[in-house]
């Protein structure tokens, strides 16, 4: 029996444009997958900890199958790091976009620009200021390499910027090393005590207004 034109068809090799689609799916999926691992782990780093954190639950929290973890990320530790990596590539990406390299802007609105764009990272993404404490609690064997390998470089970004806002008197006059850590901390005080102040003078992340008036005081307090 001969073959008909469509079933010669059917069984010719795929184009190479049919090709390129294909790929083009199976990245997109690979990247999307590996952002709905990133985002579960987050999550599930913050609330248990990285002894306490589970893949088989990182799984559950992103609706994949927990295997594909364990074949994106080899052990917990790669995963954990890819987490940090994740969370300040997205930080960084949005300094980028709000102070290009050609920008003429002075250090202090920069310094500005900077922590305003961090607190609104720390509301949208409440998990990430809990998973950094964790590192802070007790003597995490990993908040070296955060140290090394993230962390100092978004110190060598905001330092100067904060020792020349200084300089020109638009922010204030105070140990230069202090005030980042205290910027910090102003900035991340509604992801971490959002619970509480729900409760009790009901603040809500979500109130865009709210958000905007805490952003204020800050300003007041640190900038001349």
């Amino acid at each position: 029996m001969t073959s008909t034109p469509a079933e010669q068809k059917d069984n010719s090799p795929p184009q190479p444009s049919q090709r390129r689609k294909t790929n083009r799916r199976e990245q997109l999926r690979a990247v999307e997958t590996r952002k709905a691992i990133l985002d579960a782990a987050l999550i599930e780093f913050a609330e248990r900890g990285f002894d306490g954190a589970s893949v088989r639950r990182i799984g559950e929290r992103a609706a994949l199958d927990y295997t594909l973890i364990t074949y994106h990320f080899r052990t917990k530790d790669a995963l954990w790091k890819a987490c940090a990596e994740y969370a300040f590539e997205q930080i960084e990406a949005q300094w980028d976009e709000a102070i290009p390299p050609d920008s003429t802007m002075s250090a202090s609105d920069r310094v500005r620009t900077e922590f305003r764009s961090f607190l609104r990272f720390t509301v949208d993404h409440t998990a990430f200021h809990h998973f950094m404490l964790r590192e802070n609690q007790g003597a995490s064997p990993r908040l070296p390499w955060l140290i090394e390998n993230i962390l100092r470089k978004t110190r060598e970004r905001i330092m100067p910027q904060i020792r020349a806002a200084q300089k020109d008197g638009e922010l204030i006059a105070a140990d230069p090393d202090l005030v980042y850590y205290m910027l910090i901390g102003m900035t991340s005080v509604l992801s971490s005590l959002s619970g509480e102040m729900s409760q009790t003078i009901g603040f809500s992340l979500t109130d865009e207004a709210a958000v905007e008036r805490y952003w204020e005081l800050v300003e007041r307090a640190v900038f001349q």
